[in-house]
């Protein structure tokens, strides 16, 4: 079957579909700024993303009836506006003439193999059923599962991932993977890229278990407004899968998995009163957002609940201000 060529969508579709098969995709282009990775049609709604798995999993923010597989258009560069300026000569003048100056030429980066860094890759576990439909979670592949036998089992075509080892790579403009040569500028043309390497599909990766796990702290940071607590726990990559958070009237906890095989677990005994049912928590690159529903509108002086008495210290609401308020250097005393 043919699969959409619309960014975001890639789903497969049959030619004699009666229109029920709605198409999900983004319109806009993608925007790679700084290591943040978003799409320039729903930036407002979906929220810019560091690694490049998580962008790939920003749903589409429009849809249409049919799916297509015409190739996408795609807005020609435009061409430089610099010019090469040139004077000559003539009797007792001086002729001034232009051309255009030579469109720049992209240079492919040049990866040395010991430039590349070490990738161990992940094993698929037969032992796991697979949905019909599931996508090789290689990069490069793009292989929807048939079933065992056509996939998985034996060493016929349909067994064989044509993938990228390594993860892509930004970098001024150009794109492409840290595995091989080839580097482009356009997005799609990214998506095209062919794999550098054969092997198995990866359908359903083994769990890795870590026979040592480091135990760990994380920096936490907070602010407040007059109903809710804004908590911020920098904890990097944290595994969203497998950590937890959990709410309480008087106090917080987290349990969260992070790279190599680092683990952080903590409980906060709040300084104030929370409405666990309206409280939540939201998984990024960086860090871990809590935000926390007050039960009552007093200011919290500290984030823990204090052990003794903190003496003559206020604050006040906001972002900026002289006498204790929330985000100031110092608190008045």
């Amino acid at each position: 079957m043919p699969r959409c060529t619309r960014k975001g969508c890639g789903l497969e579709f049959s030619d004699s579909a009666d229109g029920s098969e709605t198409c999900t995709f983004h319109p806009g282009a993608p925007v790679f700024h700084e290591g943040l990775k978003s799409w320039s049609c729903c930036s407002d709604v979906y929220k810019p993303v560091l690694e490049f798995d998580e962008f790939m999993k920003i749903p589409g923010c429009t849809q249409t009836e049919r799916h297509t597989a015409e190739a996408p258009q795609v807005e020609a560069p435009k061409p430089a506006t610099s010019e090469n300026i040139t004077m000559t000569e003539s009797g007792d003048k001086e002729i001034y003439t232009s051309s255009p100056a030579p469109a720049p030429r992209i240079q492919e980066a040049v990866v040395t193999p010991a430039a590349r860094p070490t990738v161990v890759e992940e094993e698929d576990d037969l032992n796991i059923s697979v949905a019909v439909g599931t996508t090789c979670k290689h990069k490069g592949c793009g292989v929807s599962f048939v079933s065992d036998q056509v996939n998985r089992i034996g060493d016929g075509e349909g067994t064989v991932c044509t993938y990228h080892p390594s993860p892509p790579i930004f970098r001024e403009g150009s794109k492409g993977y840290l595995c091989c040569k080839r580097r482009v500028l356009e997005f799609d043309e990214f998506l095209k890229i062919e794999g550098c390497k054969k092997g198995r599909h990866l359908f359903a990766p083994k769990e890795v278990k870590s026979e040592t796990e480091e135990m760990t702290t994380c920096r936490i940071d907070h602010y407040q407004t007059i109903d809710h607590v804004h908590v911020s726990i920098f904890a990097k990559q944290a595994d969203k899968q497998r950590s937890q958070v959990t709410f309480e009237e008087n106090q917080v906890s987290f349990d969260l998995y992070l790279p190599g095989s680092k683990r952080f677990v903590k409980t906060v005994d709040l300084f104030g009163p929370i409405d666990p049912s309206n409280c939540s928590f939201t998984f990024f690159g960086t860090k871990v957002e809590l935000n926390l529903k007050k039960l009552d509108t007093r200011s919290w002086t500290i984030l823990d609940k204090p052990t003794q008495d903190l003496g003559n210290i206020s604050l006040t609401f906001g972002v900026g201000g002289r006498t204790g308020t929330v985000g100031a250097k110092e608190l008045a005393r």
